[in-house]
């Protein structure tokens, strides 16, 4: 199978989009993601790959703890912002703060998961990356902002963004 056969395979494959923030030390970084799942409810651990070819590469190998964003459609820019290459991504410090612990995070971001990372296993080119979730903030359930009529998940597809609601709906 060529590269591009198995991309276009993946290309009608819906995902869901986060972006991914961390500091080694060395200044924040962030990298939007379409590779983020849940792993395990107890321990609570999640996974991500992250490209050989992500400036943000170093930084996240190197990091103990990262922030996974998980996105609404409403966050899009900040999805853009984190795929968009050779940009100082926090350059506009009215929309990122510091977690208590020092971490890098987008507080517009529908959720977001404080995790340790417990393992990385190189894949191909990229890195799988699994990590503990230590902390959250998402919409309480029942809250307007959980209810699946209202909340609206950015999801990537064919090479696009897409928001999913009501119309998207099928039974």
């Amino acid at each position: 199978m060529t590269p591009d056969q198995f991309k276009a395979a993946f290309r009608n494959h819906p995902a869901g989009v986060a972006v991914i923030t961390a500091d080694a030390g060395d200044g924040p970084v962030a990298l939007t993601a379409t590779s983020v799942f849940s792993v395990s409810a107890e321990p609570p651990l999640l996974v991500f790959s992250i490209s050989e070819l992500s400036s943000s590469t170093p930084t996240i190998r190197r990091a103990d703890t990262v922030v996974v964003h998980l996105l609404g459609a409403d966050q899009l820019d900040i999805a853009k912002l984190g795929a968009t290459s050779g940009i100082d991504r926090f350059a506009d410090t009215s929309i990122w703060k510091r977690l208590p612990t020092g971490e890098p995070y987008f507080p517009a971001a529908h959720a977001w998961i404080r995790g340790r990372i417990v393992n990385r296993m190189e894949a191909g080119g990229s890195t799988v990356v699994a990590v503990q979730a230590l902390e959250t903030h998402a919409p309480d359930p029942g809250a307007a902002e959980a209810d699946a009529a209202q909340a609206h998940p950015l999801v990537y597809h064919n090479r696009t963004w897409h928001r999913l609601d009501e119309g998207s709906k099928i039974q």
